[in-house]
């Protein structure tokens, strides 16, 4: 039985504070109780992207987005009970509570039934951008090859992926190919089976995968390979899956702050103004989850990015949902970027 102390919040806990919680423990789910400890419901990571969806702020308290009717097991109930209940939910955790509803532990599924972690889902990783705004770093070594805190930042990604059971991956490659393969081989070193995909010209975020060798059977990542991030990729599939989606695109929230204040009129008179009005909006990640159907919808061996993919799910009225990210995320396409994510590099991911 886990101790639980760490993951116990309240009504009145903050969305940040809730993460941060979750982060640290890693369990993926955060127990809110009262002042008896009674249990009053659950917050995951789903749970906080869907309020961060509905317009929340982390620094909303997380009453109205706890789940209220979670499953729980009681104090005697055997370990062969617990493991069914989880299963036929589909639950990684199960609250444990005494007979007064009081929570008293957590128990994970994972370390109860005996099964291997790695993922049949495929990962697709396109590196074979020129990187031209790193220019002159990018004269020599592509840029999936430059390092970032002491490793290049393909291998970071690899990485990650390889922690959270996806170590099918295929990379799409053209600049300076050669060095990307020399470096990674089969994969079987960084406990990963990898292969490659050359692309003869330009094909876009989308168009290479109708040059897969065969069509997937599992939903599967595609993932730009100049992007540092500690996102949850297991929490990616997870919430593809329960969405019944056929293709997910996550998000970052995008800030941006106008520098003067913003006068509303109509016609010649002054309604308002608003001082520096701060604008949201949700931005691509270049990190997407796609249905094995999705390749049908690509046209053969051309150049196909992935807004066209999902403007032509959309057409087709296939579900098209967004995965919010919460973590860690930077781009690397500048040089300011590049500078950035070596200073942070080691806070994140050490």
């Amino acid at each position: 039985m886990l101790n639980i102390d760490a993951i116990l919040i309240t009504e009145s806990t903050t969305i940040k504070e809730t993460l941060q919680k979750i982060d640290a423990s890693s369990k993926q789910i955060a127990l809110v109780v009262d002042e008896q400890k009674k249990l009053l419901g659950t917050v995951t990571d789903g749970d906080i992207r869907r309020g961060l969806l509905r317009g929340l702020s982390l620094n909303d308290v997380v009453k109205s987005i706890i789940f209220r009717s979670p499953t729980t097991a009681k104090t005697t109930d055997t370990k062969e009970a617990i493991v069914k209940l989880a299963l036929t939910k589909k639950l990684h955790q199960v609250p444990i509570i005494d007979n007064d509803g009081c929570i008293v532990g957590l128990k994970e599924i994972d370390e109860l039934v005996s099964r291997s972690i790695i993922k049949p889902n495929i990962v697709v990783l396109m590196v074979g951008g020129l990187g031209s705004r790193l220019h002159p770093l990018t004269h020599h070594t592509p840029k999936p090859l430059l390092n970032v805190g002491g490793k290049p930042i393909l291998q970071t990604i690899v990485e990650s992926l390889v922690e959270y059971g996806f170590v099918n991956i295929v990379m799409c490659v053209n600049y300076k190919s050669n060095m990307i393969r020399d470096y990674f081989n089969d994969g079987a070193q960084f406990g990963a089976n990898i292969e490659y995909i050359f692309e003869e010209t330009r094909m876009g975020t989308a168009g290479a995968l109708s040059l897969l060798c065969e069509k997937p059977t599992e939903p599967f990542i595609v993932m730009n390979g100049d992007l540092l991030t500690s996102v949850n990729f297991e929490s990616l599939l997870d919430y593809h899956k329960a969405q019944n989606a056929i293709a997910t695109m996550c998000v970052r929230e995008y800030d941006f702050q106008v520098p003067y204040g913003v006068v509303n009129i109509d016609g010649n008179r002054v309604t308002s103004i608003v001082e520096k009005p701060v604008h949201k909006f949700f931005v691509s990640a270049g990190i997407y989850m796609l249905s094995p159907l999705t390749i049908d919808l690509i046209p053969h061996n051309q150049f196909y990015d992935m807004p066209t993919l999902f403007e032509k799910c959309i057409e087709n009225r296939l579900s098209t949902v967004s995965f919010p990210i919460h973590e860690y995320w930077l781009d690397i396409g500048r040089m300011n970027d590049f500078e950035r994510a070596n200073n942070e590099y080691h806070e994140v991911f050490s």
